[in-house]
This record gives C-alpha cells, sequence and structure tokens, in this order.
C-alpha cells in the first residue's frame, strides 16, 4: 500500500466507488487516504469528535474482500463518510453536542441511515461537531470548540451541522450526515459553500438520532457535486415506502420557476440577492414570487422550536444547568416557559402556511431563496449588518431557511459561483412535499451550467 498524501483532497463519491469497483485503488487504501486527511487538516478544522479509524479500515476491508470474491458491490462502495454526532454509532456515546452526555452509556446499535449508508458499501470514519443538542447556527460549541470556516478559519462554517459541512467542504470526506430543524444543514452548506439536501420533513428515518424537536427535524447530507448528493440521498432513502403521487417528471419536461421576493429579498443582503437572481435566472424563472404569510411562519417555526426544545430539555435545565451551553441553555429555558395557547396558535398559523404553499405549487415547480442572508461571519460576532440594521448572529442565520422548515418542505442548497477572494454562498432551491426529485434536477442543471460550484479550499 502507498503512504497516502493527505495534501490532495478526497475524490468525488462517485468517482471514488467506480474506481474501487473498477479495482483501480484498494478501498482500504482510500479509507486510509481519507483518515490521513483528517489527521493533517482537522487540527485547524475542528470538525471531528470522534475518529472510528479502527471500525473504518475493517469495513474497508470487507469491501476489498467482495471485490477479491467477485461479489457485485454497491453503490458507495469504499467511499469514506462522516455524521454529526447526535446519530447512534455502536460503540460511541451520542454527544449531541453536549457533555451531558458523556457519561451515557455507549450505543448499542447504528442510527438507522448510517446503517442504511454501511449498506451502500460507504465506509464510516468519526463523528463531528455541531450546536449543542442542534440549537444554533454557528457550530461555536463551547466544549468542544468552534468549527472554523475551511474557506478561512477565522470564521464560522454555520450551524448547527457547522462539522458536517466543514469536513466535505475541507475535502476530509466526500459525504457526510447531519440534520436541519431551522436550516441547519442549509445554513453550513452556503456558508462553506458545498451542496446539502433537506429532504420532506419524514421521508427519512429519524430512529437512532437525538431529537431536538418533533415536529421540524430532518436528516439529511452534505456533498461537493450535485451528482454525489443524489447518490447519498438514494442510498439514505433505499428502504423507505415510495409514494403514488411523486413519479418523477418526464425527462426534459420545462421547470416552472419562479425566484421569491419579499420577505426572501428583504432579509437578503447583497451577495445574497446576486446569488440568488443569477441562480433564478439560470434556470429561466420569469416571475418574483410573493409568498404570504412567512414573517408568521418564522414566527412558529421559533416558537414551535423553543416549547418542543425547552420541554424536552426541561430535566437538564433544572438540575444541569450550569453544565449547559450558555449560547442555547437560556433560549431552552424561555422556550420551557412558553403558554401552551402561544404553541397552539403557532401550529394553527403553520397549518395556514402549508395550505399557501401548497397553492403556490399548482403554479410552480421549484422556487428560489437565498439560504443565508450574509456570508460567514467572524467566529465570535455577535451580530452581523445587512442592509444596514445590525442582526445578532445566531439568530439570525436562519431568517431564510426557518419558514421552510416550518411546514417541511423538500430543499436543495447549492453553492453559488462567486468572486475570488469572497466567501462562498448559497441558494435553495425549494420543492413541493416529497418532490426531492425536482430540486435535485434542478442542482444537477445549475452545476452543468457552471452556476453551483463547490469552490476548493486553500489547501
Amino acid at each position: 500500500m502507498t503512504t497516502p498524501d493527505s495534501s490532495i483532497p478526497l475524490q468525488a463519491a462517485g468517482t471514488l466507488a467506480q474506481a474501487i469497483t473498477a479495482g483501480e485503488i484498494s478501498a482500504l487504501e482510500v479509507t486510509e487516504q481519507a483518515l490521513a486527511r483528517i489527521a493533517a487538516f482537522d487540527g485547524s478544522i475542528n470538525a471531528f469528535t470522534a475518529i472510528t479509524a479502527q471500525r473504518a479500515r475493517d469495513e474497508a476491508s470487507k469491501i476489498d474482500t467482495m471485490r477479491a470474491q467477485g461479489i457485485p458491490l454497491p453503490p458507495l462502495a469504499g467511499v469514506p463518510y462522516a455524521v454529526k454526532n447526535l446519530f447512534d454509532i455502536a460503540g460511541l456515546t451520542t454527544l449531541a453536542g453536549s457533555k451531558l452526555l458523556a457519561t451515557q452509556p455507549s450505543a448499542v446499535h447504528d442510527a438507522v441511515l448510517v446503517q442504511r449508508m454501511q449498506a451502500a458499501g460507504a465506509v464510516l470514519v468519526g463523528a463531528l461537531n455541531m450546536d449543542e443538542f442542534a440549537y444554533g447556527f454557528t457550530t461555536e460549541n463551547s466544549h468542544h470548540g468552534p468549527t472554523r470556516n475551511p474557506h478561512d478559519p477565522t470564521r464560522s462554517a454555520g450551524g448547527s451541522s457547522g462539522g458536517s459541512a466543514a469536513a466535505v467542504a475541507a475535502g476530509m470526506v466526500p459525504l457526510t450526515l447531519g440534520s436541519d430543524t431551522n436550516g441547519s444543514i442549509r445554513v453550513p452548506s452556503s456558508l462553506c459553500g458545498i451542496f446539502g439536501i433537506k429532504p420532506t420533513f419524514g421521508r427519512l428515518s429519524r430512529h437512532g438520532s437525538y431529537p431536538f424537536v418533533y415536529n421540524l427535524d430532518h436528516l439529511g447530507a452534505f456533498a461537493r457535486s450535485a451528482d454525489d448528493l443524489v447518490l447519498c440521498y438514494e442510498a439514505l432513502r433505499a428502504g423507505e415506502p415510495a409514494r403514488a403521487d411523486t413519479a418523477p417528471m418526464l425527462p426534459g419536461a420545462p421547470l416552472r420557476v419562479g425566484l421569491l421576493g419579499g420577505y426572501f429579498q428583504n432579509h437578503a443582503g447583497p451577495q445574497a440577492r446576486q446569488a440568488a437572481r443569477m441562480a433564478a435566472d439560470a434556470l429561466g424563472a420569469r416571475d418574483e414570487v410573493d409568498w404570504p404569510g412567512v414573517d408568521a411562519a418564522r414566527s412558529a417555526a421559533f416558537l414551535i422550536t423553543a416549547t418542543e426544545g425547552g420541554q424536552l430539555h426541561l430535566d437538564h435545565l433544572r438540575v444541569q444547568y450550569d453544565q449547559m451551553e450558555p449560547l442555547s441553555r437560556d433560549r431552552l429555558a424561555a422556550g420551557a416557559m412558553v403558554p401552551a395557547a402561544w404553541y397552539a396558535q403557532a401550529q394553527r398559523v403553520r397549518a395556514r402556511f402549508h395550505a399557501r404553499a401548497l397553492e403556490l405549487f399548482s403554479r410552480y415547480d421549484l422556487l428560489i431563496a437565498a439560504a443565508t442572508p450574509v456570508p460567514a461571519q467572524p467566529l465570535g460576532s455577535e451580530d452581523f449588518e445587512l442592509d444596514g440594521r445590525m442582526l445578532p448572529t445566531r439568530a439570525n442565520m436562519g431568517l431564510l431557511t426557518q419558514p421552510i422548515s416550518c411546514i417541511g418542505l423538500p430543499v436543495v442548497a447549492v453553492p453559488i459561483r462567486h468572486t475570488p477572494g469572497t466567501m462562498p454562498l448559497g441558494v435553495q432551491l425549494i420543492a413541493p412535499p416529497w418532490r426531492e426529485d425536482i430540486a435535485l434536477r434542478a442542482a444537477r442543471m445549475l452545476e452543468t451550467e457552471g452556476v453551483a460550484v463547490a469552490t476548493p479550499v486553500p489547501f
């Protein structure tokens, strides 16, 4: 076996799987390359909280044995990946970003989605940093340290799945899994300049993942290309029941695309507005679409998040308050005291907004909006400037994602080509319920046209 070269980012997942299947390289060699790159660069990024080196080598060796025996290999054969540390990994304690859980027993079984990745031949190399209990947009974790943006380590990688996005952006692994409650896949995808998918609420099993908000939690994935994202998503949904109302669109059928205006323009900075316009123009959007009720939907998402999160962690708040993440515990405490009538009203608002969304999607196949109002901010930033206004960073990096999370629509985040020397920023491709295929098709179109580009990191 040759000595792995840690200076070279790992190739695309599809390319690696093809090379391993063809016998051009072994799965074990690819695994060693991933482990070497993690060892070389994670010290400056802090994406990983655990490395599963022995498990990775064992899984890779099984792939190599299958090939040697002539057994057909699965679609992600030998592809290294890692997961946000709220996914159960057999033999590891599931941390969910918190030191409160560090003394809990190790997980006995892998999460369902980890099992599906293993069935697809992917090789698990570790667990990834996150905001404590997934409540945040910056992954500035006081227990495990902040995850740094690979494009500029003085800046945030976003959150709460910041470790997942940074590991992919830095070329340490081609695929990662994360979660998205209010934007926790789309925000770090945007800030780190990569692709991410938040499927329809309920599309993917959450069994074996630490919860945050039952009514809003989604699990999804990150990649550096649209094709890799499709490969990963297909592996994750294997075994999920098919739906009769989601037949694929006919090949070549034109998409009816709208660019979201109003709230989504007013809460986006210049680079974000430009990115959304570039994507809309490339996909032939003719209309700027007003979506009534967006402000109320975001407020509803805030209330539902605070209430359910606060109730979930009520025991922690009562007896271990001083051990909790200072950036989230006060919000959880406030949420635990939200009156039931407020929560009920938030659910009514949510239902009305969902009905409006279905009406909108009777006229459009895809809607486009920026994913974050501004690019990644310096670590420790309490506020960011948006068109002359100063807004709290941790609460407002999800300005453009929270209303979509509120009603569980499928979204693909894509990185938009940007000027060299500037930080990346992405857009949301928002599809009707259960139509992930439409958003993924649009992502591929944008990448083919050179509009969606995952910019290489400077190392």
